[in-house]
C-alpha cells in the first residue's frame, strides 16, 4: 500500500496548490495524510453516487477535479449533498483529494487536455502568470562552481522556455572575517580573507525556491552561504490559464463546429456569429473561461472555446473572433483521463480506476 501523502505530494509536484485561484479550495479535502491507500477512483465531481461507487470497489481514495468543499462548510449535518458526501466519506474512511484551478494553471493540465482532443500544435499558455519567478544569486568559490550550480539545476532552477541549465556567471572577489566561533572553509579565524568567487545568477519558479536553496546550501562548501533571492515580474510561460494553438490543417467554421461537437460529445454548442473564414488558430480554456476572451482576441485566434459564457459576453466577440460555449462539463470531462494517466505513470501497479458515474448536472432536450 501507499500512504496518502505520497500520492498528494506527487500531484502537487506537478501542479502546486499555490497555483490555485484565490477563491479555490484545491488539495486534500478529507482524510489523514498518513493513512494507507488501497485504491483510487478518479472522477470529475464528487457526489454521493461516486462515494457509493468507491466504497463498492473497496477503494479508499477519490481524486477529483472539482472540490467537494468549495464555498466552505458551516456545519456537517447532512442537509446538503457536500455535507452528506463528507459524512459518508469519513464514516467509510475514504479520503478525497481535489486538483482544481492549480491543474487549470499548468501547461499539460485541463486546457492542455482540451488542446489534445483537438490535435492542436504549437501550443502555448494563453495567459501566463506573473510574479511566480524568482532570481537566485549566490557567491561560490571557483573550484566548487560546477558542483553548486549543478545542484541548483537538478533541483529545478535555470529553466527559461525551451532552455535549461541557464545562468549568468561573473568573476569577483569575496571578503570575510570569521569570528572565534567560526569554522571557515578557507582563511583563518579573526583575519580578513579575500577569496576569488563567482557570482552565479539563475532563475526559478517560486514553488521550488525552498528545494533549490536547500540543494545549493548542501553543495556549497562555506559554513555561511551568502545568497540573495529577488522577486521577478516576468511572465512564467509554464503556468497560467488557457491555451492557444493551431490546427494541423485549417477547417471551415461549420466543419470545425461538427468536429468540436464530436470530440467533446457536446449536446449543443452556443456560439457568436460566424465570420465566414477558415479556422486555423484556436484559443481555449476549460470550465468558465470567458474572462480570457480579451487574451484570446489578442492572440489572433479565430475561435475561443470554453464554457459558461454569459449572454452579454457574446457581444464582446465583435466580429473579431467566434466564441464557442460547449458547456462546463464538456470542456473539463477529460480531466479524469488526465489524472488517471498521471497516476498510472507514477504508480503503474496500483489499483486506479475511472469513475463510471456520470456527474454532469445539465441535461439537454
Amino acid at each position: 500500500m501507499i500512504q496518502l501523502q505520497e500520492i498528494t505530494s506527487y500531484l502537487e509536484s506537478l501542479a502546486p496548490v499555490s497555483y490555485q485561484e484565490s477563491y479555490d479550495n484545491s488539495g486534500l479535502q478529507v482524510g489523514d495524510p498518513v493513512m494507507e491507500i488501497n485504491g483510487i477512483l478518479v472522477t470529475l465531481d464528487v457526489t454521493e453516487a461516486v462515494v457509493e461507487e468507491v466504497a463498492g470497489l473497496g477503494y479508499n481514495l477519490i481524486v477529483s477535479h472539482h472540490p467537494v468543499i468549495f464555498g466552505g462548510l458551516h456545519s456537517v449535518t447532512g442537509k446538503t449533498e457536500p455535507e452528506r458526501v463528507v459524512l459518508r466519506a469519513i464514516r467509510n474512511n475514504i479520503a478525497i483529494y481535489s486538483g482544481h484551478t492549480n491543474f487549470d494553471a499548468i501547461r499539460e493540465g485541463v486546457s492542455g487536455a482540451m488542446a489534445g482532443r483537438l490535435g492542436l500544435v504549437d501550443r502555448r499558455i494563453l495567459d501566463p502568470v506573473k510574479g511566480r519567478l524568482k532570481k537566485l544569486v549566490v557567491f561560490v568559490p571557483e573550484a566548487h562552481l560546477e558542483k553548486v550550480r549543478g545542484a541548483m539545476f537538478e533541483a529545478g532552477a535555470g529553466q527559461i522556455g525551451a532552455y535549461d541549465r541557464c545562468s549568468f556567471n561573473l568573476e569577483g572577489t569575496g571578503t570575510f572575517r570569521g569570528s572565534e566561533e567560526s569554522n571557515p572553509f578557507v582563511g583563518e579565524k579573526g583575519k580578513m580573507h579575500r577569496e576569488p568567487e563567482i557570482r552565479v545568477e539563475t532563475i526559478l519558479p517560486d514553488h521550488l525556491a525552498g528545494k533549490v536553496v536547500e540543494a545549493m546550501i548542501r553543495a556549497h562548501p562555506y559554513e555561511e552561504v551568502a545568497y540573495d533571492i529577488y522577486p521577478l515580474d516576468n511572465a512564467y510561460e509554464k503556468a497560467g490559464m488557457g491555451m492557444v494553438g493551431s490546427l494541423e490543417e485549417p477547417m471551415e467554421e461549420a466543419a470545425f463546429l461538427n468536429f468540436v461537437k464530436d470530440r467533446f460529445h457536446a449536446g449543443v454548442i452556443r456560439h457568436s456569429a460566424l465570420l465566414g473564414r477558415p479556422v486555423a488558430k484556436v484559443a481555449l480554456c476549460g470550465g468558465s473561461g470567458s474572462f480570457l476572451l480579451g487574451r484570446a482576441i489578442a492572440s489572433g485566434a479565430d475561435v475561443f472555446l470554453t464554457g459558461d459564457v454569459k449572454y452579454h459576453e457574446f457581444f464582446r466577440a465583435e466580429g473579431r473572433i467566434v466564441v464557442m460555449d460547449i458547456g462546463h462539463y464538456e470542456s473539463e470531462q477529460f480531466t479524469r483521463d488526465l489524472f488517471y494517466d498521471l497516476l498510472m505513470k507514477k504508480f503503474p501497479k496500483f489499483a486506479i480506476r475511472l469513475s463510471e458515474t456520470h456527474t454532469n448536472p445539465i441535461k439537454y432536450f
